[in-house]
């Protein structure tokens, strides 16, 4: 995701919380005005495009956080594996204290949770 995206994402979308997790969701059809000159709004409308942030709140040790980030990044790349998300969003994912103490599947769950609770899971 670029600074670009990801500032769309931060100025426009639209936030589902959770216990140790929160997904920031903008959709890219209502925000038309915004979309790159130099990119096919057709295109552009279609993708989907993830992002993790594991801040130093969450911990001060770097394999910690990196490896909080792997484990979200399978549960959601089972997800898309599967066809389970939408297409046509930008998502963000952020990390909040608790999310250490919780094992893969807890992740898992929650991720799945927030996705249904956002709208963009496909049942």
């Amino acid at each position: 995701m670029k600074v670009r995206d990801f500032n769309l994402v931060m100025e426009h979308g639209r936030w589902t919380n959770g216990r140790f997790l929160d997904i920031k969701t903008l959709e890219l059809a209502k925000i038309t005005d915004y979309f790159p000159k130099k990119e096919d709004p057709n295109n552009f409308k279609k993708q989907l495009k993830l992002a993790i942030a594991v801040g130093l709140k969450v911990h001060k040790s770097a394999v910690k956080r990196n490896k909080l980030k792997r484990q979200i990044r399978e549960a959601l790349r089972l997800l898309i594996k599967d066809g389970r998300i939408k297409t046509g969003f930008y998502v963000l994912v952020v990390t909040k204290k608790g999310a250490l103490e919780q094992d893969y599947a807890e992740i898992s769950k929650e991720i799945e949770l927030l996705i249904k609770r956002s709208g963009l899971l496909i049942s």
